[in-house]
């Protein structure tokens, strides 16, 4: 009996992490240094879709402000943001977890957007037509886009 009752309890742990949900943006616990320590999917992520996310205009985007000589076939990097060769030694990543998602909760002032968020902005607009949104606001990546771009950037060391 005590046999049957240890493996039903294991069989809902394991149940439980394979249909964990997404942590809602709202719900993700930054530390003081805007480290976020666990999966915001509880997944791993994809080094080579987080490639293609950091990239694609209409997904994160990082080399319009970011240079990486990685993705040197991708035209026209930014100088905006540091460069990221080498982020994977600076940052451990907890850290490029917290930047990614919402980089201003470690550098208060910076330009770089919040890509996982929906709430709290001062001027949401509606594209580009000038007007307020409609509907609620969505999170610029995924949850699982987020973890997939970090796991990308871990491959970036000196």
């Amino acid at each position: 009996m005590k046999l049957s009752f240890a493996l039903a309890a294991v069989a809902a742990c394991y149940a439980g992490v394979a249909f964990a949900e997404d942590v809602a943006p709202a719900d993700v616990q930054y530390t003081d240094e805007g480290a976020i320590a666990a999966s915001l999917s509880g997944a791993a992520g994809d080094a080579a879709n987080g490639k293609k996310v950091m990239s694609t205009k209409s997904k994160g985007n990082c080399v319009a402000c970011h240079a990486i000589s990685a993705m040197a076939d991708v035209p026209f990097h930014g100088e905006v943001g540091p460069t990221l060769d080498g982020v994977a030694t600076r940052w451990d990543e907890a850290h490029l977890r917290g930047i990614v998602a919402n980089a201003k909760k470690t550098y208060e002032g910076t330009i770089m957007p919040a890509f996982y968020k929906n709430d709290g902005y001062i001027r949401p607009g509606d594209a580009y037509t000038g007007k307020a949104p409609t509907e609620a606001l969505t999170p610029l990546l995924t949850a699982q886009e987020v973890e997939d771009v970090v796991a990308y950037l871990m491959t970036l060391k000196d």
